[in-house]
């Protein structure tokens, strides 16, 4: 980078006092179109923020159970566990839980990784998640092969933490150590889709007209420093605070300005194509950000569904399974599980059509019907109901033969 794009680097904004998070922000990548892209440059694209708001806000929004399995095949909810009260309630003295996962699904979609520290009673209990950024995080292996982890705070102090002090979920990793951050290996598709808005910037800045032109003279100009001399004096009076203000030509001089061809113009389809491959480096549909050239009624709720069992679900899992392993004590037996039905439940048609269905099958009670509306359990809707012309396989029937008391005549 060059000493005049470093100090308008500088100059873009941002705190750089020695407690500023500016000197800890990483450089960023430089792409093929010129572009240098970081997770927080990226976010200034529309549909970059848009991927990462929409996952790590619906997953947010997944009720977190805790259970024990029980020897019939149920589950019992456990609620007064620390881990429980931790994830479902508060994670910490600055955060809620809505506000904490959030923040903890967004830096796993946009970076690949998320830490928090994790704080202890004496008793071995986790008291809090503090979260850390992924930003200022490095992992520092050992020779053994263990590694440990050194953060940066803002004011420049190094913290270094052992392994059981921080919970790591990292997304796709290839050594098992460190999650491949989105934005680097999608560096390129974003470098384009950055150089595309800034392209259209610059183009409507200029009243949607291109910037370039050339003036035809008749004559000749006597020398080179002459032909120079003429063409700063234009620009300075065509720039800046003069824009747009009209220019005479003097010695038969006429100005012709570059149209804009069809093939320029079409850099809003180039728009809408980074639109639909950055939502498909994110695993979401196009329609959820605001894409809907493609969407039609009968494939959107299709899409939704996906979205749900390709992009959620894994993360899901991925958080299900670090929470068993990383915050619960093997010999609890405990599971971990964030709960999806709220995501599927239709229309208000579909769910009463597939209550009636359960109730009249026996295999769903009316009350656990009202408890999934979020309405109070009633008295005497905890049974099943059995068709009465349904019996298990080799049980008698229950009903007595039909007798007439009536007499023949």
């Amino acid at each position: 980078m060059g000493i005049r794009a470093w100090v308008s680097h500088l100059l873009a904004g941002g705190d750089r006092s020695p407690y500023g998070g500016f000197w800890f922000e990483p450089v960023g990548v430089q792409t093929t179109s010129g572009l240098r892209v970081s997770a927080d440059s990226a976010l200034q694209l529309s549909a970059v923020f848009a991927c990462v708001r929409i996952i790590a806000s619906q997953f947010a929004s997944l009720p977190f159970t805790l259970y024990r399995n029980r020897a019939d095949g149920g589950k019992d909810r456990v609620t007064n566990h620390p881990v429980y009260t931790l994830l479902a309630r508060r994670p910490n003295p600055y955060q809620n839980a809505f506000e904490w996962r959030e923040m903890m699904a967004g830096h796993l979609a946009l970076r690949g990784n998320a830490y928090n520290q994790i704080v202890s009673d004496s008793r071995g209990n986790i008291t809090a998640l503090l979260p850390l950024h992924p930003d200022r995080m490095q992992i520092l292996l050992a020779a053994n092969g263990d590694y440990s982890y050194q953060y940066t705070r803002l004011n420049g102090a190094i913290a270094t933490y052992s392994r059981g002090e921080i919970w790591h979920l990292r997304g796709l990793s290839s050594d098992g150590i460190i999650g491949l951050s989105p934005i680097a290996l999608a560096r390129n598709a974003i470098g384009g889709a950055q150089a595309a808005q800034d392209y259209g910037a610059r183009f409507f800045a200029n009243d949607a007209t291109p910037t370039g032109g050339w003036v035809e003279y008749p004559g000749s100009f006597k020398d080179r420093q002459s032909r120079e001399q003429f063409r700063e004096s234009l620009q300075e009076a065509q720039s800046g605070i003069n824009h747009g203000k009209l220019a005479v030509f003097e010695f038969g001089m006429k100005y012709h300005q570059i149209s804009v061809t069809p093939e320029d113009a079409q850099f809003l389809e180039t728009r809408r194509f980074h639109v639909t491959d950055i939502a498909r480096w994110f695993g979401v549909p196009p329609h959820k950000i605001g894409d809907l050239d493609r969407a039609t009624n009968n494939n959107i709720e299709q899409q939704a569904l996906e979205f749900v069992q390709e992009t959620l679900g894994p993360m899901a899992e991925r958080w299900e399974s670090s929470i068993e392993a990383e915050l619960l004590f093997d010999d609890e037996e405990l599971e971990a599980e964030f709960q999806f039905s709220q995501l599927m439940r239709g229309d208000s048609q579909s769910r009463a059509t597939f209550y009636n269905m359960g109730i009249q099958s026996g295999w769903l009670t009316r009350n656990e019907a009202r408890i999934a509306e979020n309405l109070n359990p009633l008295p005497g809707l905890d049974q099943p109901l059995r068709p009465l012309n349904m019996v298990e396989e080799g049980q008698n029937d229950p009903l007595p033969p039909h007798t007439s008391d009536t007499p023949r005549g």
